[in-house]
């Protein structure tokens, strides 16, 4: 008999907190086998899944996507948590989020089974428009992980395991469908928005003239209350056409940076440009450099667990954090007021995105993960980022770090070398996002 089938269940656990209720009759009394003693393989697997997923399902824009890891990364570790005795549930701690989950005291569960089950449940609710090939794909997976966890465990086990899952995944999906994003795949442009006008304020812009690009996602439900009003940076450089204001100066940066730019700028402009619909946007760059990182240390299925729950809450609040200040200012962006104001033949290096430049969501969600992957990792920490390795060209790196701090700043200034945002954009959004990644470290979720 397999020596996990050995325990006998009689504790019962509590999200909010462990408690078990004392049973006179009870002769043996021990604690399940820990989330700590399971790799994290099977997790590792579901996100490099997700990575492409992202990648090719139409509508996951920037926001949406960072979205879909949030509550992805929460689901599960809030089905995985009962099996980290360390650990406490996010449920009081996330806004409006209460979840008490109850291990049956006579069912044996097992934490990789709780995950894989999590995770297709998850997934296959995120990405339902995506491909007939990419739904396969999903099913192969979960398919994969459910028959070689029934062949080590058991079926009575995994199907334990596999109801937990789907009890929190329901409830987190619930919780999820009221904060004003959901399915934002479908309507990354709705019809209804009109954007106010005037000098100074954005207009769509050149090669493809779209209209805003969610414009209202900047009121969706942060996870956390704090991440939005506390970390909201102050009204940008007063839009002026004097060619010796502070607003002229920056906008001739940029022009003179692109003009002028080097070889090596232009492939970290190329690197860092996360387009949708060819790469899985900068949030799924974020989480691809955790998914590379967790597998490079072989962690443990606990450590994964909560790594990705903290990288998918911090990188979600930080694109509603950044669009509220992109939609309360409207700030135009450098094409348009180049093009108007110093030269009608220039040209950027990227396209610019469909919405207002301030401030840089390339730069808030990178100083956003610098915070929680440095807290998780240490300082100065040295790694390779292969995001882009397959892509088959020099711009797809991959490139060394010395530390997250180093890579978030490169990041950001990669915007700039792109021609598309100004220096304060980028120096205040790197701002905005260590605020919201301090936030994220400073959740109580330890004992």
């Amino acid at each position: 008999m397999n020596f996990r089938k050995k325990w006998i269940f009689l504790a019962i656990f509590v999200l909010t907190g462990v408690s078990c209720e004392k049973d006179d009759d009870a002769i043996i009394r021990t604690e399940p086998v820990a989330a700590s003693e399971f790799r994290s393989t099977v997790v590792v697997e579901w996100y490099a899944l997700i990575k492409t997923l992202t990648t090719e399902t139409p509508g996951y824009s920037p926001p949406v996507a960072a979205r879909a890891f949030g509550y992805t990364g929460v689901a599960l570790y809030e089905a995985v948590v009962p099996g980290m005795p360390d650990h406490v549930s996010l449920s009081g701690k996330l806004q409006e989020l209460q979840i008490s989950t109850t291990l049956e005291a006579d069912k044996e569960y097992h934490w990789p089974s709780v995950a894989n089950a999590v995770m297709y449940k998850m997934t296959s609710y995120f990405y339902s428009n995506t491909s007939a090939e990419r739904l396969q794909a999903i099913e192969d997976l979960e398919n994969k992980y459910h028959d070689k966890y029934v062949m080590e465990e058991g079926e009575e086990v995994y199907d334990n395991s596999a109801e937990l899952a789907g009890e929190v995944a329901q409830t987190i999906l619930t919780w999820a469908a009221g904060d004003g994003g959901d399915n934002g795949q479908l309507s990354n442009f709705p019809s209804d928005y009109v954007p106010p006008t005037g000098p100074g304020l954005w207009v769509p812009t050149p090669p493809g003239f779209q209209p805003a690009l969610q414009p209202y996602w900047g009121s969706n439900r942060p996870f956390l209350a704090a991440n939005i009003p506390d970390t909201q940076p102050a009204a940008p450089i007063v839009y002026s056409d004097d060619e010796t204001s502070a607003f002229h100066i920056q906008a001739l940066e940029v022009y003179n940076t692109v003009n002028n730019i080097t070889p090596d700028q232009t492939d970290i402009a190329n690197f860092w440009s996360d387009d949708p619909v060819t790469t899985a946007t900068p949030p799924g760059h974020s989480i691809s450099i955790l998914n590379q990182l967790i597998g490079q240390n072989d962690l443990t299925l606990d450590l994964a667990v909560e790594a990705f729950a903290k990288l998918g809450i911090g990188i979600s609040d930080a694109f509603i954090s950044c669009w509220k200040c992109k939609f309360d200012f409207n700030y135009i962006r450098p094409v348009s007021y180049i093009n108007e104001k110093i030269d009608p033949d220039w040209t950027t290096v990227l396209n610019t995105p469909p919405f207002p430049e301030y401030t840089s969501g390339h730069s808030v969600q990178s100083g956003t993960l610098a915070e929680i992957m440095t807290d998780l990792f240490g300082d100065n920490y040295q790694f390779t980022d292969r995001t882009h390795e397959l892509r088959g060209d020099i711009n797809g790196g991959p490139r060394d770090f010395n530390s997250f701090y180093e890579l978030a700043e490169e990041a950001a200034l990669s915007r700039l070398y792109g021609g598309i945002h100004y220096r304060e954009a980028i120096e205040l959004g790197l701002e905005q996002g260590y605020k919201i990644g301090r936030n994220i470290n400073e959740l109580n979720i330890r004992k």
